[in-house]
């Protein structure tokens, strides 16, 4: 299980451009596969033959939008104390990548919470527009790609 999340999420980070150098990413992606490594190894004896099974993949999403949500969060904390210090900031596009990998509810937990990114109104139509394309994407995997059949 812990190998096939990493090739799932190293994998997403060869083709998918912004992911290589997103700092909060590679965190999203240390969190999972070391989640799965406790509970490969502690909690359930997973056989290995099960390598890229239905279920694996199923708790693969589990773990990851727990992580990217706590992540994301973790970014709009780490933006804001870096605005109120006048620091080196996270870019919007790497906050609108981790939203639209499934962060959207840590996002807009981390904007009540920290008070960011709320009033600037191009960046909220941005974050309602990664939300209407992840909840497109999934309709598009769950209805042409016929991802319902295995589940």
């Amino acid at each position: 299980m812990t190998i096939a999340f990493t090739f799932i999420l190293i994998g997403l980070a060869a083709i998918i451009y912004p992911l290589r150098y997103n700092r909060f990413y590679l965190l999203n992606a240390a969190l999972v596969i070391g989640l799965a490594y406790f509970t490969e190894n502690y909690i359930f004896k997973i056989n290995p033959i099960h390598f890229f099974s239905v279920k694996t993949l199923l708790l693969f999403l589990v773990f990851h939008l727990i992580c990217i949500n706590l992540t994301t969060f973790i970014a709009y904390g780490v933006d804001k104390h870096a605005a109120i210090n006048n620091q080196w900031r996270i870019p919007e596009n790497d906050l609108h990548v981790l939203e639209f990998l499934g962060g959207w509810i840590g996002a807009f937990i981390g904007q009540r919470f920290f008070n960011h990114k709320t009033s600037k109104k191009s960046f909220q139509a941005m974050y309602l527009l990664m939300i209407i394309l992840e909840f497109l994407f999934v309709w598009f995997l769950w209805y042409y790609l016929g991802i319902n059949r295995f589940i």
